[in-house]
């Protein structure tokens, strides 16, 4: 079983809050929106991060963390990106991604939105964890963690925080 920390939009800003949080878990996904290769050296040498770029990070962080990841996580195929759209509504280059890639787990970022749904079609979670930086247009810092045990994906909990 692991345990999953799962954030985005940091935008240069790391909340200990939300480090906190993330106190028990193996492992930190960031889903883009790093803001500079400094927050995330910080953020790995807390823990193991596993990260994509997104559209406002530049080269610094485009040379150590890739556009697109996939990978497995016990059981479960996971896909990772910044810019993916929603289930219904995905990114072209990310629904030819979900075609052929067929992940159980779909994480992406940029909205500043957290949403989690369920993509009936093709039979796979989509998270959204939100923004857990302070740029942007969302008043609540959010960040979200969970379990993968096996090919199992549960106690999903959220982390919330009034933006200050």
């Amino acid at each position: 079983m692991k345990k999953i920390g799962l954030l985005s939009d940091t935008h240069s800003y790391i909340d200990e809050k939300i480090m906190n949080f993330f106190k028990d878990c193996d492992e930190l996904w960031h889903a883009g929106d790093i803001g500079n290769i400094e927050t995330a050296d910080a953020i790995s040498r807390k823990k193991t991060l596993k990260a994509v770029y997104g559209n406002i990070d530049g080269q610094d962080v485009r040379i150590v963390y890739p556009q697109i990841q996939s990978f497995n996580c016990e059981s479960v195929k996971v896909l990772m990106t910044h810019i993916g759209g929603y289930p219904g509504r995905y990114e072209k280059t990310m629904k030819e991604a979900i075609s052929k890639i067929k992940p159980n787990l779909f994480i992406s970022g940029h909205s500043h939105i957290l949403k989690v749904i369920y993509d009936d079609k093709n039979e796979l979670l989509h998270i959204n964890p939100g923004a857990a930086g302070k740029s942007g247009m969302h008043r609540v810092q959010t960040a979200i963690r969970f379990e993968i045990d096996g090919a199992e994906i549960k106690n999903l909990e959220v982390f919330e925080k009034q933006r200050s």
